[in-house]
């Protein structure tokens, strides 16, 4: 019995042994069979990295821009009245616009869709109008693409101006060059949008400009806030003497500084505010009635710019230009004071788009507002601001629009 158990043992042992080298072989033609199914089978394709949110609100406002143009389109010929010739600008300005919007080649419907939600890191406002349009769902997005086109005037100036609201809260966000566009854009949309609505008989939307922050800060180096310049006196005193009429409406008697950098852009704000203070005085005394009246307010609003500048200047360790004894005035100017004024304005639109671009958070948003208010002074005194005021650009070159349907 013994013996029996111990030859049956000693078989079984064997028998395992030898099934090892088949389990193995086995293993390995499991291992190479599943490595090639690996290597054939197609790898999941890799989602789209989401686009920067400069260019999701450059492709908000595109939309939005082709959406209420194909709305003046349809009123151009329904519309009577006064408000026939506002809507052909304003489609005229939208056509401009959402050329300058466009990418060139971007050729495709579906191209010019808006973009998906971001999420910004910080926006100017938690407003409804001021919440940046690449940072809204994507429900919202959708919802707004597909509202019904205005269908009147009234409407279409509501929609214009709800549209520049967004421009403006997108450009305090986006990056500096999309930045200076999209405020140019929302600028020139919130004039028309008042426009139009006088046109048409109707109440100015309710969409407000955008407000200058209460500027605060302090330059970090108090040895570069030491270096820059006195202010000198007051911007009264100091263009208290009038010299000859001369070249340019207002020409500055110091070099401009360089605008391509931030001080750059302070310095050439502030220069230009001061100029502007010494246009108002002089204007002035030619001027009467409501004009005078309104200059006097709007030269108080200029010393406050002025000051402004005067003070980022000092938070960005930038050195304070100093302030000119006077400027000379061309005489067409001291002949016809509202249409100088009106040139000083406009002359102003460019500054500020230089420092949209250049400046971030507090600068940025002063800036815009500065761009806002020049446009809307501008337009009080009879000066045309183009379809991109901020903008020195030729439309020319704008890329042409595809040939879309509403």
């Amino acid at each position: 019995m013994t013996t029996w158990s111990v030859v049956e043992d000693d078989s079984g042992e064997k028998q395992r042994w030898k099934l090892i080298p088949r389990i193995a072989l086995l293993a390995c033609l499991a291992l190479v069979i599943v490595s090639l199914g690996i290597a054939l089978s197609p790898g999941r394709p890799e989602e789209p990295a989401e686009p920067p949110f400069s260019e999701q609100a450059r492709s908000a406002a595109l939309a939005e821009a082709m959406r209420l143009r194909a709305a003046g389109e349809e009123l151009g010929g329904s519309t009577s009245g006064d408000a026939t010739p506002a809507v052909a600008r304003t489609v005229s300005l939208l056509t401009s616009q959402a050329r300058a919007l466009l990418l060139p080649g971007q050729d495709e419907p579906d191209s010019i869709l808006p973009a998906g939600p971001a999420s910004p890191s910080d926006g100017p406002s938690t407003a409804p109008s001021a919440v940046p349009s690449a940072a809204r769902s994507g429900a919202e997005s959708g919802a707004a693409t597909a509202a019904p086109l205005p269908s009147s005037a009234a409407a279409l100036a509501t929609a214009l101006a709800d549209s520049a609201a967004q421009r403006l809260a997108d450009a305090a966000v986006a990056d500096g060059g999309m930045a200076r566009l999209l405020a140019a854009v929302g600028t020139a949309q919130l004039l028309q949008a008042s426009s139009l609505a006088a046109a048409a008989g109707a109440p100015a939307p309710v969409v407000p400009d955008p407000a200058a922050p209460q500027l605060s800060g302090a330059c970090p180096s108090a040895a570069a806030s030491e270096s820059s310049s006195p202010a000198g006196a007051s911007a009264t005193s100091a263009v208290s003497a009038a010299p000859a009429a001369s070249a340019g409406p207002v020409a500055s008697a110091g070099a401009e500084a360089n605008a391509a950098t931030l001080p750059g852009a302070l310095a050439a704000t502030f220069r230009t505010e001061l100029e502007t203070v010494y246009g108002y005085q002089v204007a002035l005394t030619r001027l009467g009635g409501t004009a005078a009246a309104r200059a006097s307010e709007q030269l108080a609003q200029h010393e406050a710019l002025a000051a402004g500048a005067e003070t980022l200047s000092r938070v960005h360790c930038a050195p304070v230009p100093q302030r000119e004894a006077g400027y000379t005035m061309e005489q067409d100017f001291l002949a016809s004071p509202a249409a100088g004024l009106g040139g000083l304005e406009a002359s102003a639109l460019p500054v500020y788009g230089d420092l949209v671009a250049l400046g971030e958070g507090q600068t940025r948003q002063w800036a815009i507002a500065g761009l806002v208010g020049a446009a809307r002074r501008s337009a009080v005194w009879g000066a045309e601001t183009g379809a991109l005021p901020g903008l020195a650009a030729d439309p020319a070159g704008f890329p042409e629009l595809p040939s879309l349907s509403p």
